[in-house]
């Protein structure tokens, strides 16, 4: 292609597509074996008969292209016998580097003529009847279904008496389709629509036009231009004047495509999925027997998701030769054309992430976790009066080129097949046969249709229909104005442009802020573009924070889309160049709604206020018409026309169409006219010329590096396959781009996910404070099961159900289950096998204990055995799950477990070591066949080992988990037994169990219960009977046994009257064990050193810390507190372990008021904090009597009534609790209610504090104090919510 810019030109091809007479009757292979098929129902091979001009600079023509997108399914024959209707439908080819080039194609039938083909058609007929016998062309009762049909009439036929279509040569006409065409840069449908018809009716009417055939051709390749911007032009054609604008500047880019068309025949439901799946480039198939409505689709949905653009693969008009590429494991939009075959009978590769659009039946399936697009309902509320105000203007007069009219208000019908009713031609309910089919069996009809063709009153039967209804049409219709554009063409026009103002507002609102996120550079456009794939352009985390809790689901993926990165790519390299259109006017649109005064906020629902204004501009272009363009005459170079034929469409003069004209001069004179305008314009609106037009050599530089950048990213990403190149060695090498495209999108998700959650988990390691929320996470995630969908189904031989991946795997457990029913078991592998595989309830291996050689005789100490890990355990996990219920559930399910359990790349290993399934499954190209690029693969995903995720059970909320409990008390003398009855409740993130029992001398149980999600707290307890009931617990083990993740509680504690503090319950906070070794003893049973215990720890809590590192504790917990709050709620952790968990602000505030406590020498280590308080709130008692002669201020006071009352109320409620965990309590409560800090300084004042503590002590220096004050009042801002668990229900 040319780097020449393409002149002003309407058009600039025109083509003749159809039978090649020379050739013969050649089969088109390219369409698969259709041998099984009567003759007249198979494709044969097309040829661009001719194309005029040869060839422009600008763009080249692409002979095999343009021939398959006019006749996507070859040659097809009719007889006068069936239905030969005119067909109109456009086609798009995007080449590798994003261009793209448009095309509409009128195609009709015409007599053949050639004797040498019909005999070859005889020929045919009669092997195919020799070869089927009698019983595949025997009469029937029942009308014959033409091939344009609706689907329901073929299906109410039954396949084996439906009258199989057949050719005689003796008594039948021979009819073959051929098509015209136009290629232009713009896709002006209707203009072209309009000239094509015409043009074909030129030759099909007994009255010829006046000029030869060539200067209408002419006319429009050499003399007609394109308008400007923000104009109207009026061109001729054979008959009628035809009218186009161009949109302004100000205005949506063009769209000439019905969108009224698009609601009336898929539903405002429907349209709302199909535009959520393409935002979130899921792969979309469009599904129809007409070529135009796959068209109008995918166009239609590509012009609301303006200023957005697709990105990836986009076919809107699939030919049969090109249907291996929906293989392709990459996002795309293709149009595959219905034919005899049902929905079930396609052959997809994968539908687990795929939105499939049956147009015909009004039916769209979309991927199951799809998510609401913002403010849905209140879209479709807005939507719905504009629908209503066209009803009337453009219900009864849109036409298409399979409906005649439209019903009632578009609304998606229950039953599918309210489009099909008009298409019927009865008016009566929609499976009646057609008045024309009914006709064609008549014998008489039939013969008065013979004589009415020889004396030429009309060429078929279908000309005496059309006509007839074109009649009464014009009876009822004025004469329209030839100088104005007509009123339904107008009417269109304002209703396309009110739906995509509507849509755009929606994303202006959305985004209305997202300029402050952008992370622009510091570098030159050189520098930027060198680097561009390592950088961060966007502050996702930050903009999805300012974002509306339900909008997420929605944005989270949003963003991470193609669409929205090059979106973001094309605004940063605004600062240098101008670059997109749609975004400066998206640009423009948030200005003036910044301007407007209106409220911004993405949370509210504003409705759409600039259609009116772009409606007044149609409304301005349509009445004055700004340019008239040259009527068809006779060139100035003399030629020989050729003789028309009525009935047939001549390949035209080459000599003069292929000429371009000699003098410019009209051409001049026409751009000074629209020059002048341009200034008269200018002046009144006042405008002046950018900075991009005053430097417009630096402009055109930057400009070229970004396209040279866009089209080779484009190539790298193998955006659009080459609709030529059918070559095995193309196909081959189209194959090994999908599996490096897929390769490397692999690396790029992994490392994606890596990198995000070194950020949250390790920001010490150097990693940033990048961070991670929720949904951020999920989308990762989803992201992950798209990729692995994608994969499982490049190469796939034959599909078993939605999900690739998941056919793999019972495919395997199938093939393991009967290895293992049908193997011989060897004695001396039994135990090792049955220990590998078994489920825990089902192991046999003897149980170990750790038992010290001398203390033979004390308890056993509980085992924790490992889970099983192999594939086949956690595929029956799976398929517990009850409320999982389909397919692709399953598989995302599977790969979350199996992440989640660090064991994603070994499960997958393992299912692909069975190469006799592998090759059973998967042709030789596919992905996983392809042995360098799937060892990559496992590797990309083995590095996911490396963190931690917790997307099984954050997502699972109502599966029921069995959690395997072990206690580990003391191995000491009468330490690890009680004669009390002990119970014990956990805590989650989702829930909580509640108190359960457990039997006594029990030390390993498993509960079930609804998902917990992680857990945060364990509280462990007995009721204080019996004789001996003090119990000395060190530990608690629990174990999902689903997931794996082990959570490790430490105590260290009596349990008991009389002992310890004596506390007769404890809190325990959670703490995840990381399994590090493969052995079965995956975590280490022995004694740990107690951190709390009354022998250790209280007496040397503070040993060998100072107090600057007490107060770089403190400082610490309070720190994390604060973080904790200034994240957003997604993404916060657990506030219970930065309260009550190692090194938690209770720990650091223990510390602090052990500091210099004399109770260790004066008592024996007998007083505990709380003994002090108590102390303390008998004197603030004493002082709230009065029996203190200072006055004491009000403020003082008040802190004196709120703290005895805070220590009444925790002793009243829980008589259960020790000392340490009254304590505990009173910290917490006096954070969540912003007292502790005011506290401080009173206990301080008190005479009990200067006779428990020494002078160099928090409590007795002002200074310390002070700087307690202040470090917990940073606290006093925010609202601290504590977990139920820690207050075990108290109501404080």
């Amino acid at each position: 292609m040319s780097s020449q810019p393409p002149p002003s030109r309407f058009s600039d091809y025109f083509v003749i597509c159809g039978l090649d007479v020379s050739s013969g009757l050649e089969p088109d292979r390219l369409s698969g074996d259709n041998l099984h098929c009567p003759p007249l129902e198979r494709p044969y091979k097309s040829k661009v008969l001719a194309h005029y001009p040869e060839n422009v600079q600008w763009n080249l023509f692409d002979k095999d292209a343009v021939g398959m997108l006019c006749l996507p399914k070859g040659l097809t024959f009719r007889t006068q016998k069936d239905s030969r209707h005119p067909r109109f439908h456009t086609f798009i080819i995007t080449r590798e580097d994003g261009s793209r080039t448009f095309g509409a194609t009128y195609v009709f039938y015409e007599e053949v003529g050639n004797k040498q083909i019909c005999a070859a058609m005889q020929t045919l007929q009669s092997m195919f009847q020799a070869e089927t016998g009698p019983s595949h062309h025997r009469s029937s009762n029942y009308p014959p279904v033409p091939h344009d049909s609706p689907v329901f009439m073929k299906k109410i036929i039954p396949a084996s008496r439906e009258k199989v279509k057949t050719f005689d040569m003796s008594r039948d006409k021979l009819y073959v389709t051929k098509c015209i065409c136009l290629v232009t840069q713009m896709p002006y449908v209707r203009v072209c629509k309009t000239y094509l018809k015409q043009l074909h009716e030129a030759v099909t009417r007994q009255t010829h036009p006046p000029l030869p055939l060539e200067c209408y051709v002419y006319n429009m390749l050499y003399e007609i231009p394109l308008p400007p911007p923000g104009r109207c032009m009026k061109l001729f054609g054979v008959s009628t004047p035809i009218f186009c604008q161009r949109p302004g500047l100000s205005e949506l880019p063009l769209f000439d495509y019905s969108l009224w068309d698009l609601f009336h025949k898929l539903g405002m439901e429907n349209v709302l999925q199909v535009f959520t799946s393409v935002l979130l480039e899921h792969q979309i198939l469009l599904y129809s027997s007409d070529y135009h409505k796959l068209m109008l689709v995918a166009e239609s949905i590509n012009a609301l998701i303006c200023p957005f653009s697709w990105q990836h693969v986009y076919v809107p008009i699939l030919p049969a030769s090109l249907q291996h590429f929906l293989d392709a494991p990459v996002p795309f939009i293709m149009g595959l054309h219905r034919g005899q075959e049902d929905r079930s009978d396609l052959k997809l590769p994968s539908e687990a992430n795929m939105c499939f659009v049956d147009i015909d039946l009004c039916v769209v399936e979309v991927a199951e976790d799809l998510p609401v697009f913002p403010h849905r309902t209140e879209l479709i509320e807005e939507l719905t009066p504009v629908i209503q105000e066209y009803q009337d203007k453009l219900g009864k007069e849109t036409t298409t080129t399979s409906t005649k009219s439209y019903p009632g208000t578009p609304r998606r019908d229950n039953n599918k097949v309210l489009s099909q009713t008009a298409e019927s031609g009865t008016g009566s309910w929609p499976n009646s046969p057609k008045k024309m089919e009914i006709l064609q069996q008549s014998e008489a009809w039939l013969k008065i249709s013979d004589l009415a063709k020889k004396t030429g009153v009309w060429e078929s039967i279908e000309d005496f229909a059309e006509d007839g209804k074109m009649a009464t049409k014009e009876k009822t219709r004025e004469d329209p104005d030839p100088s104005i554009m007509p009123t339904n063409e107008v009417d269109e026009l304002k209703f396309n442009n009110c739906i995509r103002e509507i849509f755009c507002n929606r994303f202006v609102h959305m985004f209305m802020s997202y300029e402050a996120f952008v992370i622009q550079p510091s570098q030159d456009m050189d520098s930027w573009l060198n680097s561009r794939e390592t950088m961060h352009n966007f502050d996702k985390a930050a903009f999805l924070s300012d974002q509306p809790e339900t909008h997420l689901p929605f944005l989270s993926p949003f963003i991470e889309t193609q669409m929205f990165t090059t979106f973001i790519d094309n605004k940063i390299v605004s600062q240098w160049e101008t670059t997109d259109a749609s975004l400066t006017l998206f640009d423009d649109r948030i200005k003036a709604l910044r301007e407007s005064g209106v409220e911004m906020r993405t949370d509210f629902y504003s409705d759409c206020s600039t259609a009116k204004d772009t409606e007044a501009s149609i409304e301005k272009r349509a009445t004055y018409i700004d340019h008239v363009a040259a009527k068809p005459s006779m060139p100035s170079t003399p030629f020989e026309p050729v003789k028309i034929t009525t009935g047939f469409f001549p390949v035209l003069n080459k000599d003069v169409l292929n000429t371009e004209p000699i003098s410019n001069k009209s051409k001049v004179r026409d751009t000074a006219k629209w020059r002048r305008k341009d200034r008269i314009l200018q002046h009144a609106e006042h405008l002046q010329l950018n900075s991009d037009q005053r430097e417009f050599a630096l402009a055109e530089k930057h400009a070229k590096q970004w396209l040279r950048y866009i089209q080779e990213a484009r190539l790298k990403a193998l955006r659009q396959p080459k609709l030529s190149d059918m070559s095995a060695q193309g196909m081959v090498q189209t194959n090994w781009k999908f599996v490096e495209t897929l390769l490397k999108e692999c690396k790029t998700k992994t490392k994606k996910m890596l990198v995000e959650k070194m950020g949250q988990e390790a920001v010490e390691l150097g990693h940033g404070e990048l961070s991670i929320t929720g949904v951020e996470e999920n989308t990762l995630i989803a992201s992950l099961c798209d990729l692995l969908e994608r994969i499982w189904s490049h190469g796939l031989q034959t599909k078993k159900g939605k999900s690739a991946l998941w056919s793999h795997l019972l495919s395997f457990q199938e093939i393991e289950e009967s290895n293992d029913t049908n193997r011989a078991i060897d004695p001396k592998l039994l135990t090792p096998d049955l220990s590998a595989m078994a489920l825990d309830g089902e192991k046999t291996h003897p149980v170990k204990t750790h038992r010290r050689r001398s203390s033979q005789g004390r308890i056993e100490l509980p085992v924790l055995r490992p889970l099983a890990k192999s594939l086949a355990h956690d595929m029956r996990r799976v398929q517990q799950m009850t409320e999982i219920k389909t397919h692709v559930g399953c598989a995302r399910a599977f790969v979350r477990l199996a992440l989640e359990k660090k064991m994603l790349s070994t499960h997958l290993k393992e299912l692909l070591q069975d190469t006799d399934l592998l090759r059973s499954l998967y042709k030789r190209y596919a992905f996983l066949r392809c042995e360098d690029e799937r060892e990559q693969f496992l590797y990309h995903l083995l590095s996911l080992n490396a963190v931690d995720f917790f997307c099984f059970t954050n997502t699972f909320s109502q599966t029921v988990v069995p959690y395997r409990v072990l206690i580990y008390p003391s191995t000491k003398f009468a330490c690890g037994t009680t004669s009390a009855v002990p119970w014990i409740s956990i805590a989650g993130q989702l829930g909580e169990t509640g108190v359960m029992d457990i039997p006594k001398g029990c030390l390993e149980f498993s509960v079930e219960h609804k998902n917990l999600g992680v857990l945060t707290t364990l509280r462990i307890g007995h009721d204080n009977s019996g004789m001996t009931p003090r119990w000395l617990v060190e530990y608690v083990l629990v174990r999902n046994e689903i997931s794996g993740h082990t959570y490790r509680f430490q105590c260290g504690r009596w349990l008991g009257k009389g002992v310890d503090d004596g506390s007769i319950e404890r809190l325990l906070v959670a703490e995840l064990v990381h399994q590090t070794s493969e052995v079965d003893d995956t975590v280490t049973c022995y004694t740990p050193p107690r951190n709390r215990s009354p022998s250790s720890p209280r007496k040397n809590c503070d040993q060998g810390l100072s107090i600057p590192e007490l107060q770089e504790n403190l400082g610490h917990a309070v720190n994390n507190l604060v973080k904790y709050f200034y994240k957003p709620e997604k993404e916060r952790g657990n506030l219970t372990f930065l309260l009550c968990g190692d090194r938690g602000l209770v720990q650091c505030m223990e510390q602090i008021f052990q500091c210099g406590f004399r109770s260790s020498r004066l008592f024996r280590n007998k007083m505990f904090i709380w003994d002090l308080f108590e102390k303390i709130k008998v004197q603030f008692e004493h002082a709230l009597a009065g029996g203190v002669r200072r006055p004491i201020a009000e403020v003082a006071k008040a802190g004196y009534w709120l703290f005895c009352n805070l220590l009444n109320k925790i002793n009243a409620a829980t008589e259960t609790i020790g000392k340490d965990g009254k304590f505990q309590i009173f910290i917490c409560v006096g954070i969540r209610d912003h007292c502790l800090h005011r506290w401080l300084p009173l206990m301080a004042q008190t005479t009990m504090v200067a006779q428990m503590y020494e002078e160099n002590s928090f409590m007795r220096d002002p200074s310390l104090i002070n700087f307690l004050v202040h470090i917990l009042d940073t606290l006093s801002e925010f609202p601290i919510v504590l977990e139920a668990s820690l207050l075990r229900g108290l109501d404080i």
